[in-house]
């Protein structure tokens, strides 16, 4: 395995890196004051889209998207995306000012990747532009979703109709003002086999009884403007054409894009981390107690230094998990997916942990992102998958390989 970048790589790299210098990092306290003003709930600050007409211009726009997607590909192959997307990681809002951010990156690639020609050409298209944002509707409150089997939400065909009929609820960016696009997973065949009794089907955010039931908090922030809501789904109709790939293809498509968005987390998770531990180097440098600097004090920098070990054993799975999954795609890689879910989200909790300790009570509050970026890495510890369903997947892939190794 090479990591080492190409020169493409390393001129977007560059690219990107100034981008967040000049525009996003001087944006960071004023976008945060704005959301968190009251008065501005649910609105999308003015200078967010601003910023992405910027970052569309200079063509740092949907680098997530794999080369196998032809014509609506950047071009980049997932390793290649790694260091971009770590790069974005460390501001929370950064990966939509370049059109990657969840969970509009795992919608454009289901569409991409299943979607027919009249569902790319009506919802593809408009979210590769930006011009919209989208939700995934699968987690359900009264089923456990990390089973994506378990999904009660009902949808039925009566005539050239689907009729939806559920309640979901972790719908992230559902409350945003420019969502109108969402991707239901429901079961069309309760009987049939375990796998193939779930379908997706495309609902437009305005369809009559579609409700928006109330916002779910993380951590008690709302995370307007885009938000995470629980839906009510009651006698939705849409049109036969809306459902993709076809009836009992759900579950099969809730994979093929739970994957590469696992991928996608962990390298954000890495450049958040990177930045907790640089922020945490400035502060035990600069900050001076019982008559000498923090940075002298030899408990700091064990903290330091195990901080940078765990970013780079992190890095290093992260990009050998990219690399297998475009060599093999998401079923070979599937292990190594498991790992970096269990190893990204709570590597990038603890370092952030430490940062936010090292800065004392400064460390909790608005005047740096250490709060932010602690609670984006617990909270993706429950998104797309709890540690323990990875642990267990791993753990009994672990065996058998052991088992059968040792049979032959």
């Amino acid at each position: 395995m090479n990591f080492e970048h190409s020169d493409k790589v390393k001129d977007l790299m560059a690219q990107v890196d100034a981008f967040m210098q000049e525009h996003i990092f001087p944006a960071e306290h004023a976008l945060e004051e704005f959301v968190n003003d009251p008065a501005n709930l649910w609105v999308v600050p003015p200078i967010v889209e601003e910023l992405k007409q910027k970052a569309k211009a200079q063509g740092l726009w949907n680098l997530f998207l794999p080369e196998e997607y032809g014509e609506f590909s950047p071009g980049l192959t997932n390793l290649e995306y790694a260091p971009l997307a770590e790069l974005m990681g460390r501001v929370e809002f950064a990966s939509e000012i370049f059109n990657c951010s969840a969970p509009d990156t795992g919608n454009m690639e289901v569409l991409a990747r299943y979607g027919s020609p009249e569902q790319q050409a009506r919802w593809l298209k408009p979210l590769m532009e930006g011009e919209i944002r989208s939700a995934y509707l699968m987690t359900e409150p009264d089923t456990a979703c990390s089973d994506a089997t378990n999904v009660e939400t009902s949808i039925v065909r009566d005539g050239d109709e689907y009729v939806i009929n559920g309640r979901k609820w972790w719908s992230s960016s559902v409350y945003d003002p420019r969502c109108e696009l969402l991707l239901v997973m429901g079961k069309t065949d309760p009987d049939a086999g375990r796998y193939v009794q779930q379908s997706t089907i495309i609902v437009p955010r305005d369809t009559p009884g579609v409700t928006v039931v109330r916002p779910l908090k993380v951590l008690n922030a709302l995370h307007s403007p885009a938000g995470h809501g629980e839906v009510l789904l009651e006698n939705v109709r849409v049109p036969v054409g809306n459902m993709i790939l076809g009836e009992g293809r759900g579950f099969e498509i809730a994979q093929g894009r739970l994957g590469p968005g696992r991928v996608h987390h962990c390298m954000r998770l890495i450049g958040a981390a990177q930045r907790c531990l640089d922020l945490m180097c400035k502060r035990v440098d600069s900050r001076v107690a019982f008559g000498k600097k923090l940075s002298a004090q030899g408990s700091i920098r064990q903290e330091v230094a195990k901080s940078r070990c765990e970013i780079e054993q992190a890095r290093l799975l992260t990009l050998s998990t990219a690399d297998k999954l475009d060599k093999f795609g998401n079923k070979e890689a599937k292990d190594l997916i498991a790992m970096i879910k269990i190893v990204a989200p709570r590597m990038c909790q603890e370092v952030a942990d430490r940062a936010m300790q090292a800065h004392g009570s400064k460390g909790l509050c608005q005047d740096t992102p250490l709060a932010n970026l602690y609670s984006y890495a617990r909270f993706v510890r429950l998104a797309d998958g709890p540690d323990e369903v990875h642990m267990a997947q791993l753990g009994k892939n672990t065996i058998l390989a052991a088992v059968e190794s040792d049979a032959r």
